[in-house]
């Protein structure tokens, strides 16, 4: 289904191009709330949230008008994970939520991601819908003047965040005697983090809490995850958590310093959940997820499954076949027993419960052998390359080299204008002349 503003998830872009700037927030808002507030459901309001970009502030203004035109009632939350916005918008029965946020993106970008009343990302049925709205002319969408929304700020966003996900666990449960080190990526996650992990008596070592609008994600946070690596050496610490711009991705490091990534979360969850009897059905992974762990999975005798990337098309795959745990490499997973989406913070809760008794982080994530990776992001002009004879013909060529040792995905990306050449084998002399031959054709 092909989309004209909507990606993988949400949409995102450079700051004052062609599709996020204030005009395009104010259409944007303006044409999600005329559809939410056509659904008989619950009130007509509508929470905003985002992370810590010094373009938050200028297209926040620009949103909230457009809401508020379309008759929809407003509450801004400030900087709060995008996984608080999805809980808050469920708990307090909105019609919609919608995170300001380019999550890993460098700060000159930024972008929207839009949730129901359930919590849950939009489909691409509902997207679509809203697309075809935002093309209307804008007096059709306009509410009379009586009619128009109000706006509130409320300042109790991240309280009540960290309230429901310490509900998800016992009242007994406590974090005393643990050193814990965690990188918020200066970005939404600042406030939320240590305050979580101190309530519940951790020691703290926080790095990446002082964003100025323009640090978020450089040089710290899940994508740059040698930054939590040397802090937890230095400070001895029992294990590092490393969350993105908008907290809904993580990555962590365990007391020998090892750079501990989603598969490898996954992986250990997987297996504790089984033992427990907790897991429902298997899990979803993506097209990303590790050869390697697939072949765990097997070996466990745990159902495995393969979704589209994005944190968005995990969740769907998990509700159409009833799984409750599922998730990204890159550290987007979703926890289905407790939450609708991808969230950092949960998911670190439920390792440091899974270590309470005294495990070593080392021993719990040690479940799996990784199969060789290698990711190659290529910036292109026109991403529509990707469906040129000469590429797709390059592709087939690698593909039939590399059968039976290993595997290839090449991929547009759904937020950047990046293709995506990824390769998997023990072999990585063959696997290096598969990639450079489909390299070359998209350079």
């Amino acid at each position: 289904m092909t989309k004209k503003y909507f990606g993988t998830d949400g949409i995102r872009g450079l700051v004052n191009s062609k599709n996020i700037n204030g005009d395009m927030f104010f259409k944007f808002g303006l044409a999600s709330g005329t559809y939410f507030k056509t659904q008989k459901k619950r009130k007509q309001i509508a929470i905003i949230a985002k992370d810590t970009r010094l373009s938050g502030y200028s297209l926040e203004p620009a949103l909230v008008s457009g809401l508020t035109s379309a008759g929809m009632h407003v509450y801004t939350m400030g900087p709060l994970p995008t996984n608080g916005l999805a809980m808050l918008t469920k708990s307090m029965k909105a019609n919609m939520g919608i995170m300001i946020t380019a999550s890993h993106n460098p700060y000159y970008d930024n972008g929207l991601k839009l949730f129901g009343p359930d919590g849950l990302k939009l489909s691409d049925k509902i997207e679509k819908k809203i697309e075809s709205l935002i093309d209307k002319k804008i007096k059709i969408n306009l509410s009379e003047p009586k009619k128009l929304g109000r706006v509130k700020r409320l300042e109790s966003g991240n309280k009540d965040y960290i309230k429901i996900l310490k509900k998800n666990f016992p009242k007994e449960f406590n974090l005393r005697g643990l050193r814990i080190v965690i990188d918020c990526a200066n970005g939404a996650g600042y406030k939320a983090g240590p305050e979580l992990l101190k309530s519940l008596g951790a020691k703290v070592f926080s790095i990446g809490i002082k964003p100025n609008g323009l640090n978020i994600n450089q040089n710290c946070g899940s994508t740059f995850p040698n930054k939590i690596k040397s802090v937890v050496k230095k400070y001895k610490a029992h294990i590092g958590i490393s969350l993105d711009g908008d907290a809904d991705r993580i990555i962590m490091c365990d007391e020998e310093g090892n750079i501990i990534d989603g598969d490898q979360i996954i992986a250990a969850l997987a297996t504790r959940w089984k033992r427990k009897k907790m897991l429902r059905g298997g899990v979803i992974g993506t097209l990303m997820s590790n050869y390697g762990l697939e072949k765990f999975f097997k070996s466990q005798k745990i159902k495995f499954i393969r979704a589209n990337v994005g944190d968005r098309y995990v969740k769907e795959k998990m509700q159409k076949n009833n799984f409750n745990l599922g998730g990204e490499q890159s550290g987007h997973i979703i926890l289905g027993k407790f939450a609708t989406t991808g969230d950092g913070l949960l998911v670190a809760l439920e390792v440091l419960f899974s270590l309470r008794k005294g495990k070593k982080a080392s021993n719990f994530f040690d479940t799996f052998k990784k199969t060789p990776q290698v990711l190659e992001n290529v910036e292109v002009k026109d991403k529509s390359i990707i469906n040129s004879t000469d590429i797709k013909n390059s592709i087939k060529i690698a593909e039939k080299l590399i059968k039976g040792q290993g595997r290839i995905l090449v991929r547009s990306s759904g937020t950047e204008s990046k293709i995506r050449v990824m390769g998997e084998s023990e072999n990585s002399k063959l696997l290096q002349k598969c990639l450079k031959i489909i390299l070359k054709k998209i350079k």
